[in-house]
C-alpha cells in the first residue's frame, strides 16, 4: 500500500512539473493574430531597452518610457460591433502623467477664445436637460459621455459619412485624452446651415436657446461650432484625413515657387450648390473679357470614374491665387485653399467655422466683394502681380497658419476644451439614454469597408497623448474684441478704397484711347 502511494505521489509530481513548464511557455509566448491585427502584448507599457554596460546598475527612474499604443481588437473580424469591457484605458496612467509633467503645454491659438463666445448664451442660466432635448428637433444624433465612454442615440442618417466621421473624431479625442473629458450630453446637427436664430431668443419672454452643435455658424445664429468630419477623411470624394493631407499639401507647395506659378486666380468646385458659385462662373476668361480668373465646374461623378486623378489637392497648388467661395453654407475647402501658399481670394463669407475667425484680411487672405466678384478678382490679381513680395507674404502667412495652428494636435485640443467648457454648464448629471448604444473604435472600424476603413485606420489615435492639452487663453475683453473687429473692417475698407481707385484709373486710360 505504501509503494502504491509513493508511486502515485511521484506520478502527480511529474505531471505538475510538466504543467509548470508549459504554463510558463504560454505565459511568455507572444500572441499575434495576424488575421485580426490584434496583439495583446503591444498594449502593455514597457520601457525602452537599456543600452547600459552589462556590469552597470540600470537607473530605472531615468529610463525613458515607451508610448502606450493600443491596436484595434477586431477578434471577430468584420463582425465586431461591440466594445471591449476594459481594453482601452479610461484614464491617464501614472506613466502618462509622469511623461506629461514637462515641459509645460503651450498656450492654445487665439481662435480658441471664441469657445467662450459660442457658449456665452448659457453663462447665466446653465444648461438643463430640457434645453438639450429641445435641440432634438433638427439633431442627427445625441452624444453622451459617461465615465470616459461614449454612447450615441441616432435620430437621422446624415448626408454621406458626416455623422460617421464626426463620431469617429470624437472617439479619437477620447483615446488621446482618456478620462480627461467630463461627463456630458449634447445634440449634433450635421446639416450645413445654422438653425438657432438669435432674434428669436432676444425677446424678454423667449426661452433659453437649446444648445446645438454643428460645423458652422454666422452672426445671426447661436449654434455651437465644432470641427467638421473632413479632418478624419471624406471617402465619398477621396479626401484624405487632415493629418496626412496637410503634409501632402506642404510637399506640394515645395514643387513650384510662387513666382513660377500661373499668374491667375483658380477655382474648381460644384456650382450647383449655391447661386454665389454659379455667379462666379461668369468671371471665367472669354473672347471678350479676361477677369484674371480660371474657374471650372467640378463633375464628381465623372471624377470618381477617372479615379480622382484631376482632384488631387496636393497637386493643385500651381496658381498664384486661389478663390474661396462658400457653398450652401461654409465649405470644408477653405483649409485646403489656405494651405497652398497661394494668395487666397476670399469672397465675402456669410458663415464661419471654428478656426476661420482667427484669420485676418491682408494678413491671411485678400477680401473679395460678393456682389461684384469679377471686377474685385481682376483688381486683386493685378495688385498681386505688381506687388509680388506683399502677395507672397499673404500666401505664406495663410499656409503657416494652417500648418501650425490647425494641426491635428490643436483640432483635438479645441474639441477637448469646447466639450469641457460645455460640460461645466450642465445642471444635471448625464446618464446613458435607454436607446443609446456604446460607441468605440472597434464598433466603428472593424466592420467598415473600403476607403471608410482605410481613412479610419489612417486617422486612428494609437494611444494616450504624451502631452496634456494646450492652455486655454482668457476670453476676449470688450476692448480687445472690438480692436480685432475694427482691424478686420478697416482692412476690408482699405482694399475697397484701392479697388475703387484702380477702376477709376482704368476708366481714364480707356477714355484716352
Amino acid at each position: 500500500m505504501a509503494t502504491k502511494t509513493s508511486s502515485l505521489t511521484l506520478f502527480v509530481s511529474i505531471l505538475l512539473f510538466i504543467g509548470a513548464i508549459f504554463s510558463t511557455h504560454f505565459l511568455y509566448s507572444p500572441f499575434d493574430n495576424s488575421t485580426t491585427g490584434y496583439s495583446p502584448r503591444k498594449t502593455i507599457l514597457t520601457p525602452v531597452t537599456s543600452h547600459n554596460r552589462p556590469d552597470a546598475t540600470p537607473a530605472v527612474s531615468k529610463q525613458p518610457l515607451k508610448k502606450l499604443e493600443i491596436q484595434l481588437n477586431c477578434t471577430l473580424g468584420n463582425l465586431t460591433r461591440t466594445c471591449p469591457a476594459s481594453y482601452y484605458p479610461l484614464k491617464f496612467t501614472e506613466q502618462n502623467e509622469a511623461s506629461t509633467s514637462s515641459p509645460l503645454p503651450p498656450t492654445c491659438p487665439d481662435y480658441f477664445r471664441w469657445i467662450y463666445d459660442d457658449l456665452w448664451h448659457w453663462r447665466e442660466t446653465g444648461i438643463t436637460k430640457e434645453m438639450v432635448m429641445r435641440a432634438k428637433r433638427t439633431a442627427d444624433f445625441r452624444l453622451v459621455i459617461v465615465n470616459g465612454r461614449a454612447y450615441v442615440e441616432t435620430y437621422l442618417k446624415a448626408f454621406q459619412s458626416r455623422d460617421t466621421f464626426t463620431l469617429w473624431g470624437i472617439l479619437q479625442m477620447l483615446r488621446r485624452y482618456p478620462g480627461k473629458v467630463p461627463d456630458l450630453d449634447l445634440m449634433f446637427d450635421c446639416v450645413d446651415w445654422p438653425v438657432l436664430k438669435t432674434e428669436f431668443y432676444r425677446h424678454p419672454k423667449a426661452p433659453a436657446p437649446p444648445p446645438l452643435f454643428r460645423y458652422c455658424g454666422n452672426d445671426s445664429s447661436l449654434d455651437i461650432v465644432f470641427p467638421d468630419w473632413s479632418f478624419w477623411g471624406w471617402p465619398e470624394i477621396n479626401i484624405k484625413p487632415w493629418e496626412t493631407l496637410s503634409k501632402d499639401l506642404k510637399k506640394g507647395n515645395e514643387k513650384m515657387k510662387w513666382t513660377d506659378r500661373e499668374p491667375y486666380a483658380y477655382w474648381k468646385g460644384n456650382p450647383a450648390v449655391a447661386e454665389t458659385r454659379r455667379d462666379l462662373l461668369k468671371c471665367n476668361v472669354s473672347e471678350k473679357q479676361d477677369w484674371n480668373a480660371r474657374v471650372y465646374a467640378q463633375d464628381w461623378v465623372q471624377e470618381e470614374k477617372q479615379g480622382y486623378k484631376k482632384s488631387d489637392l496636393a497637386s493643385l497648388c500651381i496658381h498664384r491665387y486661389k478663390i474661396y467661395v462658400e457653398g450652401s453654407a461654409w465649405s470644408v475647402s477653405e483649409k485646403y485653399i489656405l494651405a497652398c501658399d497661394s494668395v487666397t481670394l476670399l469672397i465675402k463669407p456669410q458663415y464661419y467655422d471654428f478656426y476661420t475667425r482667427g484669420l485676418m484680411p491682408l494678413q491671411h487672405y485678400w477680401p473679395v466683394k460678393d456682389k461684384d466678384k469679377c471686377r474685385s478678382i481682376k483688381h486683386a490679381v493685378d495688385w498681386g502681380n505688381t506687388h509680388e513680395q506683399e502677395a507672397q507674404a499673404i500666401g505664406k502667412a495663410a499656409s503657416d497658419f494652417i500648418q501650425e495652428q490647425l494641426k491635428m494636435d490643436y483640432v483635438y485640443d479645441y474639441m477637448f476644451h469646447l466639450l469641457s467648457e460645455y460640460a461645466k454648464l450642465l445642471k444635471y448629471k448625464p446618464t446613458v439614454p435607454r436607446k443609446a448604444v456604446e460607441l468605440c473604435s472597434e464598433a466603428m472600424a472593424c466592420s467598415a469597408e473600403g476607403l471608410t476603413k482605410k481613412f479610419m485606420l489612417e486617422s486612428m489615435v494609437e494611444g494616450p497623448s504624451d502631452a496634456i492639452p494646450c492652455n486655454m487663453p482668457p476670453p476676449f475683453d470688450p476692448a480687445g474684441l472690438h480692436s480685432i473687429l475694427d482691424r478686420k473692417e478697416n482692412s476690408i475698407k482699405q482694399v475697397d478704397s484701392w479697388e475703387q481707385q484702380y477702376w477709376k484709373n482704368k476708366s481714364k486710360q480707356q477714355r484716352r484711347f
